[in-house]
């Protein structure tokens, strides 16, 4: 039960924060704030409530403590006489959100000064008008400052996997180009081929069993394989004698395309049987030119996939069309990822993905996870300069998914760990990095979807474990 008394003047006197108050303010407190009693392991204030009181403990211990992840996790405890928390912000009045931060518990019985927070707001605006604008420009000075910034590291990492896309895309983009290229004066040349061969040469029985041939070879181009290097070696060699020794020219260049094709020596034998050896020479080339086009046709189709997926990955990183906060599934934003990082990770650093099955979809902002997921392996690979293993790990534990990037690098050092999430800290030269990757990352999974960030640390072994209620739905904070 909850027990409030006046302090006179005199006893407010012998706190630190306020022994320096004038006789005046020390009565005006006086008049407005209580001593109140709070029994041992009551809750003196939660962590989300609205801030209406500032608390000054007078005798007893308390502890202060967070909820990461759904459990309660204390940081700090203290008896000193005079320490204070509690609505320590209501000077800024109504531009900032006024809720408690943390929750305060008794550890023992325990007394406090209590002030509501509009009148230690009053106290402050009044009685200290310099260091009230000297707090203020602070406060949004630097909440400003890291606004700018922040926008600034999204800009950049932005443009860094456009770049990226860009020279992803490019590559199947050319390759397609040339194909269609290649394909058109492969059609061309058949078609002068084709003509050569029906110049009444052939009569209708013949030409039936001709484009039976194209068929033949059009689906042993669809459905070849390919042959190890030596072998395909082997088999254009034969190829080419087998030409050569029935007059037909310039069968070193044929030779590659009708093996690649799976057309070898007994097949060709099969069609000279069938068209004969007069109409052979041009008969060839124009099958040449039929299983090239196939081939070329596969390339463009390669190709082409190879865009298409770039930007169905595109989209799903960006998670365009989508509402902000929807039911996500983990994987499938990890894999976006990681495509569109593709051509910032460097050949010698290994990827392994280690997804346990059956892990169920959560409910997510899947655009700002992508962004974690970024800011996370970018680092890790950023650590193994010289190479190494880049692993991405998911499991479950009870209601909680946990997904971790692990790497091989130089590891985190011990002195330095504690403040990797704070904002602005960062261990890159100058110009290189903001320091804001870990704590924009942080926010996004503490503040918005009530999970928690843990990082673990040697050299070869440094995990980030990123840990999301399954069923809690995230709120935009």
């Amino acid at each position: 039960m909850t027990t409030s008394v006046h302090l006179s003047p005199e006893q407010l006197r012998t706190l630190f924060l306020f022994e320096k108050l004038s006789d005046e303010q020390l009565n005006w407190l006086s008049e407005r704030g209580r001593a109140e009693q709070r029994p041992a392991g009551s809750v003196v204030y939660g962590e989300g409530e609205p801030a209406t009181c500032f608390f000054v403990l007078l005798s007893g211990a308390i502890a202060l403590s967070r909820v990461l992840h759904g459990d309660d996790v204390e940081v700090s405890r203290t008896d000193q006489r005079g320490v204070y928390s509690g609505a320590t912000r209501a000077y800024l009045g109504d531009r900032v959100e006024q809720r408690y931060p943390h929750t305060v518990r008794a550890v023992t019985d325990a007394e406090f000064f209590v002030l509501p927070a509009d009148d230690f707001a009053h106290a402050v605006r009044t009685w200290f008008p310099m260091a009230l604008h000297l707090l203020e420009g602070l406060f949004f000075g630097t909440r400003a400052a890291n606004a700018i910034v922040s926008e600034r590291e999204r800009l950049l990492a932005l443009a860094s996997l456009s770049a990226g896309l860009t020279h992803e895309l490019n590559n199947p983009a050319a390759a397609a180009v040339r194909a269609a290229a290649a394909l058109r004066e492969r059609v061309a040349g058949m078609r002068h081929k084709l003509a050569l061969i029906a110049d009444g040469r052939l009569d209708g029985t013949e030409l039936h069993r001709l484009v039976e041939l194209q068929d033949d070879a059009v689906q042993r181009a669809a459905t070849a394989s390919g042959l190890p290097a030596l072998a395909a070696a082997d088999a254009e060699d034969a190829v080419g004698d087998w030409l050569d020794e029935h007059g037909v020219t310039e069968a070193w260049e044929l030779a590659p395309t009708l093996v690649a094709a799976g057309i070898g020596v007994p097949w060709l034998t099969s069609a000279a049987d069938t068209i004969g050896e007069d109409n052979l020479g041009p008969t060839v080339r124009w099958l040449a030119y039929t299983v090239d086009t196939e081939l070329l046709m596969g390339e463009i189709e390669d190709a082409v996939t190879r865009i298409s997926g770039l930007v169905g990955a595109a989209k799903q990183y960006a998670q365009l069309d989508r509402a902000p906060q929807q039911t996500v599934d983990v994987h499938t934003l990890l894999d976006a990822t990681l495509t569109m990082l593709q051509a910032k990770i460097p050949a010698g650093v290994q990827v392994v993905k280690e997804y346990a099955h059956g892990l169920p979809p959560i409910p997510a902002f899947g655009a700002e996870l992508n962004q974690v997921w970024t800011n996370l392996i970018v680092n890790a690979v950023d650590a193994m300069p010289d190479g190494g293993t880049l692993t991405i790990r998911t499991w479950r534990e009870d209601a909680r998914l946990l997904v971790e990037v692990a790497d091989t690098g130089t590891g985190i050092p011990a002195e330095i760990r504690p403040r990797i999430f704070e904002p602005f800290f960062t261990t890159k030269p100058v110009g290189e990095g903001t320091g804001l990757g870990l704590d924009i990352s942080y926010r996004i999974v503490v503040n918005k979807h009530h999970g928690d960030i843990r990082v673990s640390s040697q050299p070869g072994d440094t995990r980030f474990q990123v840990c999301l209620p399954i069923d809690l739905q995230p709120e935009d904070s």
